[in-house]
């Protein structure tokens, strides 16, 4: 215990009544969650039949997050707080439920589950059941804007919330068991880009129950020294409130409350003074009270409180085991439920009175439910910051620093609403541009040669990919837009953390109160086909096959040709809501393909036939040349260059695609080519070479039931890559101009024979090719220097 706080002030003797009641009465209805199908009140000796017939659900941790929502409940009506809870051991679900239900916005969400005998009956009903809700803190709690099925995001997700949130409160309750995961222990870094000026703040509240599922945890067991002495070097100055007698830690709790939100006051009022912002020492709590606080003590003779054994649920064998029946019965009268419920099953109207009121709820915040504050972007007009393509292929232009002014004056024209996201790497992935107008967050100490540092600095940079995701996850769930660039091959890193939020807002979409939020942008550069400098250990286009596993109602997946398709693509995805967008785009100066107006048309498509590269003259080809990703294209344009001189004759269709997921059909995503818009871009019957961006097998799956399947012949990125030059990536992989030559004299019928001088000088010229790296170090002017040039009109050879 702090001896220097002064607890006894902190409650009345009566406050200290009623907040203990209130504990008490959402311990009993989160015991009664877990397992109670009937006589949700007691109101009869408990049966055999009262019981659901599956024991499903956390105890140990539930004990805990009901004292500290008690006590927040105490200091916002106390202080008119604008607050809400990240519950980290989001496994507490019936808890955080509970808490929702005794305050009344459950019953506002769900009008069958009314605060009465009847709608308690329900609510414990619905809990782990089938056709109910999840055991976790998820979607369909008030609230909440963290699953917390997956532990380790809880503290990114709280400072996201808080960013530009100036009058918010995130308390959050941090596991000891979430502590121990490596994204969680990054996040205590985040008070370092926390502004308190300009932010919200965070009150973290370490829970320390000493115990996983079945060990003990690191930092409930380490000196108590060391763990103060870890959280004061993260920048905190830690509380310690501990015990297992309930009302010395509720006055203890009390005054360290009272206390944090002082000292979080004078901090912001000091910030917001006008003068120097520095990074100051934030307060944080850790609570150490028992694992499965005021649940059974023991079981079967073996110690069950305050071990790994109340976990979940530790009365197990309840519905064949009189001696576990009548155990739990005497555990649920212990709460004096009769004190807590009237005669109707509501809570007492001395209950009812203690939560805060409307929107000052933590269930109700809005907030926590961020499409009902989220409003548009202003955009500015992306046509005004194209390139002028003159011809195809001209000019030579780096598509994302074409992209990076126009996200400049997105961040200067939404000052409070959107930020960019990095692990430290916005200025390589060439969006630079964003710093002519604002710093990168910052409130550490700086030193002279720092490079545009500032405490209100809208570009996030850490080098933790975790933290980015769970910054911008926050920051969108709460009302916000924002774009997370990163090098493409290291965007696997939150792979997981991309799961939950996926499923989130497939689980959302069918939660009619919630409202749609800000979509989640990616945007990779620094992709698989030039990283040839680093080596193997960077070239990796699989997150993409990781997000097409996802539902098709929620994942998006883009990969622009050049520059102007790229501003076009941003544009679209900034407008759009309640989807993961993935946008993939190079960085090195390429050739630009298309006009603005073209470029526009050709995004909407989606995909699309190039009939100034095309000379199938409007009939049917003989082959179809496809390319998705800006790299391909330039392969397969270099290939479509060398099949018109030398194989005049030869009807070659060239299509490129924008948005990959026009490939499946529409029956599978709502972007889908019907059967017959398909066949009439690829043709029935004719081959299909097709140059991919990333593995080559995710095509085939895409196109599978597709008529002309068997005609579909894929090249992509397979596993070959090393410190090289830029085309000798694409001809390890078999993806260069020539090899695509070869494909098409293997695949169409009847040339092989009379194209067989063309196809050894294909073979030949791979090999000069690769000659010509080995000697010089780099690539071959010819092949490096190649532009695009058509004297006469394809269609009329």
């Amino acid at each position: 215990m702090d001896t220097a706080l002064d607890v006894r002030s902190a409650l009345t003797d009566d406050e200290l009544r009623r907040l203990d009641a209130y504990w008490r009465a959402a311990n009993y209805l989160t015991v009664g969650q877990i397992y109670l199908l009937g006589n949700p009140l007691l109101r009869e000796p408990l049966t055999r039949d009262d019981i659901k017939p599956r024991l499903l659900g956390h105890w140990g941790t539930s004990p805990g997050l009901n004292l500290v929502y008690a006590h927040l409940n105490r200091v916002i009506v106390a202080r008119d707080l604008n607050a809400m809870l990240v519950t980290g051991p989001g496994h507490g679900g019936p808890a955080i439920v509970a808490n929702t239900w005794l305050e009344g916005t459950w019953s506002e969400r769900y009008h069958d589950v009314a605060r009465d005998e009847v709608g308690m009956a329900k609510l414990f009903r619905q809990f782990s059941f089938p056709g109910g809700i999840p055991s976790h803190v998820a979607a369909d709690v008030p609230g909440s804007i963290h699953e917390g099925g997956e532990l380790g995001y809880a503290l990114s997700h709280a400072y996201g919330a808080a960013f530009d949130h100036p009058d918010l409160v995130v308390a959050c309750v941090i596991g000891d068991g979430e502590a121990e995961t490596g994204p969680l222990a990054g996040s205590w870094l985040s008070d370092v880009f926390l502004n308190p000026a300009r932010d919200g703040a965070v009150l973290p509240i370490l829970h320390l129950n000493g115990y996983k599922i079945a060990n003990p945890t690191v930092l409930a067991r380490i000196p108590e020294t060391d763990l103060l002495d870890l959280m004061r070097g993260s920048g905190y100055q830690p509380y310690v409130v501990a015990g297992d007698d309930p009302a010395v830690v509720h006055r203890v709790l009390a005054a360290t409350m009272d206390r944090v939100l002082d000292e979080i006051a004078e901090i912001q009022r000091r910030a917001r003074s006008g003068g120097v912002v520095e990074r100051p020492r934030w307060p944080m709590i850790i609570l150490r009270t028992p694992k499965g606080w005021t649940g059974p003590q023991e079981v079967d003779g073996v110690q069950v409180e305050g071990t790994y054994r109340a976990h979940q649920v530790p009365l197990s064998g309840v519905r064949d085991n009189p001696a576990h029946l009548a155990e739990l019965e005497r555990w649920l009268r212990g709460y004096r439920p009769e004190e807590l419920f009237d005669a109707t099953g509501a809570p007492v109207a001395e209950l009812r009175t203690l939560p805060p009121r409307g929107d000052r709820r933590m269930s109700a915040n809005p907030v926590t439910n961020g499409g009902v504050v989220l409003r548009d972007l202003a955009l500015p007009d992306f046509r005004d910051y194209g390139v002028d393509v003159g011809e195809p292929g001209q000019p030579m232009a780096g598509a994302t620093g074409v992209l990076g002014p126009w996200i400049r004056d997105v961040i200067s024209a939404n000052p409070e609403t959107f930020r960019l996201f990095g692990p430290d790497e916005v200025a390589s992935n060439r969006l630079g541009a964003a710093l002519e107008v604002t710093g990168r967050a910052w409130v550490a100490a700086t030193v002279a040669g720092d490079d545009h540092l500032s405490p209100d600095g809208r570009v996030m940079e850490v080098l933790s990919e975790h933290l980015c995701q769970g910054w911008l996850e926050g920051y969108l769930l709460t009302g916000r837009h924002g774009v997370f660039t990163s090098y493409e091959a290291f965007i696997h890193i939150v792979d997981s953390m991309l799961n939950q939020h996926a499923k989130w807002l497939k689980v959302t979409r069918a939660i009619p109160w919630r409202q749609p939020i800000a979509s989640l942008n990616y945007l990779l550069s620094s992709h698989v086909w030039r990283q040839d400098h680093n080596g193997f250990s960077h070239q990796d286009p699989g997150f993409i096959d990781h997000v097409v596993n996802k539902k098709a109602e929620v994942v998006r997946i883009y990969l622009p040709p050049d520059a102007n398709t790229l501003l076009a693509t941003m544009d679209h995805c900034l407008r759009s809501r309640h989807y993961i967008n993935v946008v993939v785009a190079g960085k090195q100066p390429a050739p630009n393909w298309l006009t603005m107006t073209e470029a526009i048309q050709h995004t909407r498509r989606g995909l699309g036939i190039w009939e100034w590269a095309s000379n199938d003259g409007g009939i049917e080809p003989d082959v179809v040349l496809a390319c998705c990703g800006d790299v391909p294209t330039l392969e397969t344009m270099a290939a479509v260059e060398l099949l018109h001189q030398h194989l005049p004759d030869l009807r070659v269709r060239l299509v490129n695609v924008v948005d990959l997921m026009r490939l499946q059909t529409d029956t599978e995503h709502p972007h889908g080519l019907t059967d017959n818009e398909f066949d009439t871009i690829f043709t029935q019957d004719r081959p299909i070479i097709f140059a991919y961006h990333g593995y080559p097998w995710l095509i085939h799956r895409l196109t599978y039931r597709r008529n002309n399947h068997e005609n579909l012949h894929v090249r992509g990125y397979k596993e070959e890559g090393t410190t090289t030059t830029p085309f000798d990536m694409v001809m390890l992989n078999d993806l260069d101009r020539f090899h695509l030559v070869i494909d098409v004299i293997d695949r169409v019928p009847g040339l092989a024979a009379r194209a067989a001088h063309l196809r050894q000088r294909m073979v030949d010229a791979r090999q000069a090719a690769r000659d010509y790296t080995r000697r010089y170090g780099e690539d071959d002017p010819e092949v490096a220097e190649w532009r695009w040039v058509r004297e006469t009109d394809p269609t009329n050879p």
